[in-house]
């Protein structure tokens, strides 16, 4: 009896740690799940804020640069900005429109961007002038209208208004444009001999803003304009998206205060006192693009003297083209030149 006590004593130990042993194992296998279940949703959380993230900023990433970040803003600029022109292209196709620049060459225009606008400057009291271009090179009335529709030409006179507002300057212009119909009114500009540089830097700027065209021209009233000729020269220059041109000229810079010519900043334009190389102002050609340039920074460009020449400086820091066009040295006439003097 007592071995058989003692061999009961020995067994219950080694069953009592057996039954530990199995419960033990019970909780880490539960607790293993436990774990793998929180991970695994904690996964499934990172997934899900991931793929919400990714949503509502539209990027591929979770975490971009600065200048990622801007790399890809411009590129959905850019990518709209080509939707949109292949979106105009599929309408023009589809409205018959071959090329930019074939229906001035077959007589007509489908387009509606004009080839030009062409701004004679001119002032009160130089009706004559007016008269002579109107019935030398200007059409009126239904012509005027058929040379903008058929040519793409739009042919104004430019004039500001009296520094007496509404007095009898004024008047006539309003009189007389009531019956042309071909003014162009600056009517922030007061007309005067020596604000021409802003006048013509107010025109370019207004024309930019009121027109679509390819290029813009400026011309004195007592010059004479082939229309025919001065087409076919802008033809030759449409591949060039910034353009200047003229009949490039220089010359001397006076600093005598007496001189017809005086020039106040004569000193900018060191030693040697000779303008730079600039366009005449008988006749200046810019296209679109130096246009709207003009038209935006009206406000902080510089001019001079002489409008030609603050034109010109205009141009010098910016990367245009420019053209020494024989055809638009207007003082002297030429086989196929496109102006002369009256």
């Amino acid at each position: 009896m007592q071995i058989r006590g003692s061999a009961h004593r020995q067994v219950g130990p080694g069953l009592g740690s057996r039954v530990t042993a199995l419960i033990l194992a019970m909780f880490a296998c539960m607790s293993s799940f436990y774990v793998a279940a929180r991970l695994w949703q904690d996964a499934q959380t990172r997934v899900y804020l991931i793929k919400e993230l990714d949503r509502r900023t539209g990027q591929g990433h979770t975490s971009i640069s600065v200048d990622d970040t801007l790399k890809v803003v411009a590129c959905r600029h850019q990518h709209k900005r080509l939707e949109a022109l292949e979106m105009e292209l599929a309408h023009a196709k589809h409205a018959g429109y071959i090329s930019k620049y074939s229906s001035y060459s077959n007589g007509t225009r489908n387009g509606k961007r004009l080839l030009a606008v062409i701004g004679i400057m001119t002032g009160f009291g130089r009706k004559n002038y007016r008269d002579a271009v109107r019935k030398s090179w200007l059409p009126s009335g239904a012509t005027l209208k058929k040379l903008e529709q058929e040519k793409g030409i739009l042919v104004r006179f430019v004039i500001g208004r009296s520094a007496n507002k509404g007095d009898n300057f004024d008047r006539a212009i309003d009189d007389e444009n009531r019956k042309t119909n071909d003014f162009l009114i600056l009517e922030n500009h007061v007309e005067g001999s020596e604000e021409q540089p802003q006048k013509t830097k107010r025109f370019f700027g207004l024309a930019a803003d009121t027109f679509d065209a390819e290029f813009y021209a400026r011309i004195n009233d007592d010059v004479y304009v082939n229309v025919d000729a001065l087409g076919g020269m802008l033809s030759t220059h449409w591949d060039k998206p910034r353009v200047y041109m003229g009949c490039m000229k220089s010359g001397e810079v006076f600093s005598e205060s007496s001189h017809k010519w005086y020039e106040p900043d004569w000193w900018k334009f060191g030693d040697g006192k000779t303008y730079f190389r600039h366009a005449s102002g008988e006749m200046v050609v810019i296209s679109r693009a130096v246009a709207q340039f003009i038209s935006i920074n009206r406000l902080i460009l510089r001019t001079y003297a002489h409008d030609d020449v603050s034109v010109g400086s205009w141009m010098i820091g910016l990367d245009i083209k420019h053209v020494n066009e024989g055809k638009l040295c207007c003082s002297s006439w030429t086989p196929g030149a496109v102006c002369s003097a009256l």
